[in-house]
Parts: C-alpha cells; sequence; structure tokens
C-alpha cells in the first residue's frame, strides 16, 4: 500500500510540472505582449553594452549585498559567449522582466505578478513553493531557495548593504531590478538610470558603465537613446515574451577603442 502512495505522489509531481511546462509554453507562443500587461507612467528597462562587459562580475557581487541573496545562489549570472576581435565576450542575465512573462501566466497563486512599471515581482509571502514559475522561464532567471539564508553574507559590506529581507525558505528568487532603490529614488526626487541611489545595483556597480537602466517611455532616456542609435537584440525574442532587458552586440571596433 505504501509504495501504490509513493507512486501516486511521485506521478501528481510530475503532472504538476508538466502542466507548468505546457501553460508557460502556451503563454509565450504569441507575438508581442499582453493585453492584461500593466501600462504606467514609467516603463523600466535595461541596456547592457556587450562591448563593454569585461566579466568582472561586480554586478553580480552588488546584487548579492544589496538584495541579501545567498552566495550559492545568483540572481544575476555573467555567462562567457565566444570571442570577438580576440576577446572574450559576455551576456550578463538577470530577470528579463517580461511583457508577457511566463513565469505569472503559470503561477496559480499570483505570487508572481506585474508592477504598472513593467517590473515583474514576486510576493514571497504568498508563493507556495510549486515552481511552477522556475520551470516556465525560458531565461532560467529563478532559483530556489532550498535552505534558509542564515549568518553573513560575504558581499557584505565591500559591495553594499541590504535593503530588502531576505526571502524565506522554498520559494524561487529572482532579480527585481532594484524595485526599492527605484521607489526610494523617486520619492526623493531623483532619477533613475541617472542617480546611482535610484538605479538598480549591478548598473550603479559596473565599471565600465556596460549597463544602462531608464524609462522606454521617455524618448530622452538613457536607454531610449541607446536602443535608437545603436543595433540591438533581445534574447530568445522569438519567443513573444517582449524582455525589458535589451543587448548592444559586441563589435570589434568598439572593443579596441
Amino acid at each position: 500500500m505504501s509504495n501504490q502512495k509513493n507512486n501516486r505522489r511521485d506521478f501528481l509531481k510530475l503532472t504538476a510540472v508538466g502542466v507548468a511546462v505546457v501553460a508557460g509554453t502556451r503563454a509565450i507562443q504569441g507575438t508581442g505582449a499582453s493585453s492584461n500587461t500593466p501600462k504606467g507612467k514609467h516603463q523600466w528597462a535595461m541596456v547592457i553594452d556587450q562591448s563593454k562587459c569585461t566579466g568582472c562580475n561586480y554586478c553580480t557581487l552588488a546584487c548579492q549585498a544589496n538584495n541579501d541573496v545567498n552566495p550559492e545562489i545568483q540572481w544575476n549570472k555573467v555567462v562567457e559567449d565566444g570571442m570577438v576581435g580576440g576577446k572574450q565576450i559576455y551576456v550578463p542575465r538577470p530577470c528579463m522582466h517580461c511583457e508577457k512573462a511566463p513565469c505569472v501566466e503559470v503561477c496559480p497563486v499570483k505570487a508572481s505578478y506585474y508592477r504598472d512599471d513593467g517590473i515583474v515581482m514576486m510576493d514571497y509571502d504568498r508563493c507556495i513553493g510549486c515552481r511552477y514559475c522556475q520551470v516556465a522561464c525560458p531565461y532560467e532567471a529563478r532559483s530556489f531557495n532550498w535552505e534558509k539564508f542564515e549568518g553573513n553574507n560575504p558581499a557584505v559590506p565591500e559591495w553594499g548593504t541590504p535593503s530588502v529581507e531576505r526571502r524565506p525558505r522554498g520559494v524561487p528568487e529572482k532579480c527585481s531590478f532594484c524595485y526599492q532603490n527605484i521607489d526610494r529614488g523617486l520619492a526623493l526626487g531623483l532619477t533613475p538610470g541617472v542617480d546611482r541611489e535610484a538605479s538598480p545595483a549591478c548598473v550603479a556597480a559596473c565599471p565600465t558603465s556596460a549597463r544602462m537602466f531608464g524609462d522606454l517611455n521617455d524618448p530622452e532616456s538613457n536607454v531610449s537613446k541607446a536602443l535608437q542609435n545603436n543595433p540591438h537584440y533581445r534574447l530568445r525574442e522569438n519567443l513573444g515574451t517582449g524582455p525589458r532587458v535589451y543587448y548592444l552586440p559586441a563589435i570589434a571596433e568598439k572593443m579596441e577603442a
């Protein structure tokens, strides 16, 4: 009898994961943004210039310090991506904050949701740890918190000090564009992407200014101008998720300058 119960439990787990995969696939089959995606005054986006990124991982360390992330988890991965002009190229990969986010579509308890400024958020108190969002994400942007993070954060204080609470055990964690910096900065009259205090920690920490952050609704913002004046792409854009992280591809001439 116990074996039958275990087999049934395993079957239900596999079925649940299968449902998440199918639902996530359906969520990204279309092209363009979901009509249910909120549209506010601001629409935040990030632009990463691969010609300037050196793979130093300052962004990862600043993220871990400011968001008090377990060192065994990375919200902001930096991945090697071939060579251009004899130099190594990198793809920094935070959460894409998609306009049509599969993680939001599959969450059964609405723990993943959109802010009206385009940031895809997590309500960690509401999350039940089913990991549907993690399975559905085509960018591997979420990391499951298997153990409670206790003790000192090795990135603190050298790379910053925590500005949000640690997440509980048993939830998928992810980049939030450092919404806390954005909200606090706007309340103080600062401009995200211009003023360091109002910008994501990874943007503020980048020593080569490879990362830009700003408002797509503002044609004068640094991200709007960068996209207008340079060729760019988004990861897995063919899925129709509408990522809000853009990349300026590495150009040998720019890297030699």
